[in-house]
């Protein structure tokens, strides 16, 4: 899996879109107006309505060649986001992904790897909008399986 850190996804264009904004919002419980509403939005001081946070998760960010990760029998470590501003409803945003880091620890059932996964967001200038990092845990009997 080392071999893997410093590889890239190639960029792939995702919309904020209204309907799905309000469905994310929905789902997460977190209705509020400046989500949904837009003449809330429009009176905001970005002009239009916003995503919710976490909204990020549901973009597309490519494949990374070489990285054959199953979507089953994963650990999730963790998620961290930073924003530079909102995910304005309606705009694109470029994403991309790539392996930052991977490294191992002792676990009571075997050693763990820990792959770093890093969610990039930019816009149409390539200006970044946020970048996010998710450490993804395989266990010891994942990685015999999968000889990591």
């Amino acid at each position: 899996m080392k071999e893997m850190i410093g590889k890239a996804s190639a960029k792939v264009r995702n919309t904020v879109e209204r309907g799905a904004v309000k469905k994310f919002a929905e789902a997460v419980g977190d209705v509020h107006p400046i989500y949904l509403d837009e003449e809330v939005g429009k009176k905001s001081r970005f002009g239009e309505n916003i995503a919710p946070p976490t909204f990020a998760r549901v973009f597309d960010y490519g494949v990374i060649e070489g990285l054959n990760m199953p979507n089953k029998g994963l650990i999730h470590g963790e998620q961290i986001y930073h924003y530079e501003r909102p995910l304005l409803v309606g705009e694109d945003v470029y994403c991309y992904a790539k392996v930052s880091d991977y490294y191992e620890k002792p676990g009571a059932l075997g050693n763990m790897g820990f792959v770093v996964l890093e969610n990039n967001g930019e816009d149409k200038d390539g200006k970044t909008i946020f970048t996010s990092k998710s450490i993804v845990i395989l266990s010891e009997a994942y990685r015999k399986v999968q000889q990591v």
